[in-house]
């Protein structure tokens, strides 16, 4: 069996757990960090360890991870929303609702089973089996426009756009609360949250710099309509940066309050414009209506109906 090993070195001035650090340090959760160990799978200092072992500075740490195999993703004749496609790019509208890519629980009606179906043969390779033709992504249930790469030298071309800061993506969102500056910029790192791993959040630690610029476009009391420029593109980076100011995205059922506003299925926010330098040095600019939900959503709130 294959296997993915991660090594680790602990530097802290106090003595922590193993299972708390790794879980820390990785992706791995404290339950299948124990159950690893339970396995033999983790040593330290080339020994055999416990979860519950007290690590010191310079301990070196090693996790021998099995490798899961890896599905292929299949071909299905999904409806695709295209704004714009030739040879080199496709450019979609998703929906809410649906996944980009498939991953654990959500292998069938995905984005890239559409695009694969649509496509055939003709998607870049670089992202794998399960990502073909992937060089960005927006969550399952925000809505707006999606770029698809065809081959892997339109890949490699948009992908270092994206590093660049020099691909251009803007999205609207209604969010809780009365925005009082006009305009502003989000500027704080984001990483994994410390507790809840499924999670990002704003973190000094094991983050990235991340910046999201806004714009007020009309303000109904309890909310405000708002226009977002991202600079970076860090995961849930919009979703994560209102939260942090106090004005999570309207419906969010993760970053936002508990008396989410279920209706919505889902966060109010849509990828409104996205623009890139094509492969063939062309300036490409693409804009996509607001989805029916939005608009309803934002004529309850005109009319305080929310």
């Amino acid at each position: 069996m294959k296997m993915e090993k991660i090594k680790l070195i602990f530097d802290g001035d106090e003595s922590c757990r193993l299972d708390m650090f790794v879980a820390q340090k990785t992706d791995i959760s404290r339950s299948r960090v124990t159950k690893l160990a339970e396995e033999g799978a983790i040593t330290v200092d080339g020994k055999v360890a416990n979860k519950k072992q007290k690590l010191k500075s310079g301990d070196e740490i090693e996790i021998e991870i099995p490798k899961a195999a890896e599905y292929k993703a299949e071909p299905q004749d999904i409806p695709l929303d295209i704004v714009f496609e030739d040879g080199d790019v496709l450019v979609v509208n998703k929906p809410k609702g649906m996944v980009v890519h498939p991953a654990n629980g959500n292998f069938d009606n995905t984005l890239v089973n559409a695009v694969m179906f649509h496509c055939k043969e003709s998607l870049s390779g670089i992202n794998g089996v399960l990502r073909p033709g992937i060089v960005h992504r927006i969550d399952k249930n925000t809505s707006g426009l999606l770029m698809i790469a065809k081959n892997d030298t339109a890949h490699i071309c948009l992908s270092n756009q994206i590093k660049e800061h020099s691909f251009e993506r803007e999205y609207e969102a209604v969010v809780y609360g009365n925005i009082k500056e006009n305009s502003g910029t989000v500027e704080a790192p984001i990483g994994r949250h410390p507790v809840k791993r499924k999670q990002m959040a704003v973190t000094e630690k094991n983050s990235k710099d991340a910046k999201t610029h806004f714009k007020v476009l009309e303000r109904f009391g309890n909310f405000t309509h708002i226009r977002l420029k991202l600079e970076t593109g860090r995961t849930h980076q919009i979703r994560v940066h209102m939260a942090y100011i106090g004005h999570p995205v309207a419906g969010d059922d993760v970053y936002g309050p508990k008396n989410v506003i279920s209706y919505l299925g889902g966060q109010c926010l849509h990828a409104k414009k996205l623009g890139f330098t094509h492969p063939n040095g062309k300036k490409m600019e693409f804009e996509s209506d607001l989805p029916d939900y939005f608009k309803d959503f934002l004529n309850r709130c005109s009319k305080g109906n929310v």
